[in-house]
């Protein structure tokens, strides 16, 4: 009989060859023949067209049967079978870590491998057997709590000191059995990941501990009390013939805030780290003008114009960084229109400054960091800036009414002579409803130019005679070049 080359093909969802796949059932469907049946059981493929067997891996049955054998493996474990599995993965994770602990403790710790585990089957089955009654679990809560203190207590008569972390862990362990039985595995698994981190991070969260003084922590509780406590409380509707808004206010305030409170946390955490340079890209996001101010004192006392007045510069950039992200967020308008001349701006200041500030000087000696910024979220300085803030939205509002539309221009580079930070998210307020668009975005282009042109008659008043020269040249140059936006908005 002359040998053919094997063919198999699907037509119309029926497979066309000398096997038929198995059914919905599990079972192998009917064959015409008794022979092709036989050899498709023993996972071969027989027909009288060709003498030679081929291995069911090559057929098309075979991709239609992994899907099949998937299901029956879901069918075989029960949902119970899956979350038992689940609680002694997790519980069993945090036994590896004690059971870790213990062996390089050298002393008496409670729990390891196998007793964590067993606390959590015993937190799954007491939340089994109570089904939705919230009171047996509370108990066995409470029993498994006895014995963990009780083996406190025994650790405290073998050491005088001792901690509570063992068993605080051990009482994790049951809540995660009980909320896996009640299909909380979510949160089970993030307590568990949680529980891990804690107990391996404990040589670094001891160390930042130690590290972090009361006031950062007296800081960050004012942080705290800003975005968490003040701000969910207020009512986000507008007020008065100005249309305030206390939420959207102090929302400003928050985010101010926010990038300011960053850049001190990264400065204090730099401290003594990096030079000029790197406390010009962090002072500029803390506030542009207090760097200016704080270089231009440094650069008084040392021989290097260009590194000072280099660094001026990269501060400045770096505000055209903060200006374009608080102008995206609170009015994507606005933002659209100016951020990206903003980012050519900043990338071109910040890149000037960088090759300015590596140019020779005739003191060449290495210059560490001095500048340590202040608290940036004193509760009076922040009440301070809402109500400066309403005040120049009110102040818009009226010059726009009663002196024109080039009013705002004129207040816009009076703002700059201050902190434009209030006046220009003023403007984000007031863009597209009390101002238009294209006014509000050529007031914005101002009071930032006018800031810098400011913040050049600062630094060549404070600083030496040649730093502040070529500091106040460079930021006349930004100052001119941020005005240019101003021919096509």
């Amino acid at each position: 009989m002359e040998e053919r080359p094997f063919k198999s093909r699907v037509t119309a969802g029926r497979y066309e060859g000398g096997f038929s796949p198995r059914g919905t059932s599990g079972r192998l469907a009917q064959s015409p023949s008794p022979r092709k049946s036989l050899s498709a059981s023993r996972g071969f493929f027989y027909s009288p067209q060709h003498s030679h067997a081929a291995p069911r891996s090559v057929l098309y049955c075979c991709h239609q049967q992994e899907p099949e054998l998937q299901v029956n493996l879901y069918h075989w474990l029960s949902p119970e079978a899956v979350k038992i599995v689940l609680v002694l993965f997790l519980s069993g994770l945090i036994g590896l870590e004690r059971e870790e602990h213990k062996a390089s403790a050298g002393s008496y710790s409670f729990g390891g491998v196998r007793t964590f585990p067993l606390i959590g089957f015993v937190g799954y089955s007491i939340a089994l057997l109570s089904g939705s009654q919230l009171l047996p679990v509370t108990l066995g809560f409470l029993v498994v709590g006895a014995f963990l203190l009780l083996s406190y207590w025994h650790k405290l008569s073998c050491a005088e000191t001792a901690g509570v972390t063992s068993e605080m862990s051990g009482l994790t362990t049951y809540l995660v059995g009980a909320l896996v039985y009640y299909d909380h595995l979510w949160i089970a698994t993030a307590l568990t990941v949680a529980s891990l981190l804690l107990l391996e991070l404990k040589s670094f969260l001891e160390t930042l501990a130690t590290r972090t003084s009361p006031q950062e922590i007296h800081t960050f509780a004012k942080f705290l009390v800003l975005t968490a406590v003040i701000l969910p409380i207020l009512p986000n509707e507008q007020f008065g013939r100005f249309h305030l808004n206390p939420y959207k206010t102090w929302l400003v305030v928050v985010a101010v805030s926010t990038i300011s409170y960053g850049s001190y946390v990264l400065q204090k955490l730099t401290k003594q780290r990096g030079g000029v340079v790197l406390a010009a890209l962090l002072g500029g996001a803390y506030s542009s003008t207090v760097a200016t101010i704080a270089m231009s004192r440094r650069a008084a006392r040392e021989q290097r114009p260009h590194l000072f007045s280099g660094g001026i510069l990269i501060a400045s950039g770096v505000m055209y960084l903060r200006l374009a992200a608080l102008l995206m967020l609170f009015n994507r308008a606005l933002g659209g229109m100016l951020a990206p001349a903003f980012l050519v701006l900043a990338a071109v200041a910040i890149a000037a400054g960088w090759f300015w500030s590596h140019r020779p000087d005739p003191d060449e000696s290495e210059i560490k960091r001095e500048f340590e910024p202040s608290n940036p979220l004193e509760l009076l300085a922040a009440f301070l800036f809402a109500l400066f803030f309403l005040a120049m939205l009110v102040a818009t509002q009226l010059v726009t009414t009663y002196l024109g539309r080039a009013a705002i221009n004129i207040l816009a580079a009076i703002m700059g002579v201050t902190d434009v930070d209030p006046f220009i998210m003023g403007m984000t307020q007031a863009a597209g409803t009390l101002t238009p668009l294209t006014i509000a975005a050529r007031a914005v282009l101002i009071a930032a130019a006018s800031n810098n042109l400011v913040k050049g008659i600062y630094s060549y008043t404070i600083a030496d005679r040649r730093t502040g020269r070529l500091a106040f040249i460079l930021l006349f140059c930004l100052a001119v070049a941020g005005l240019i936006p101003m021919l096509w908005i």
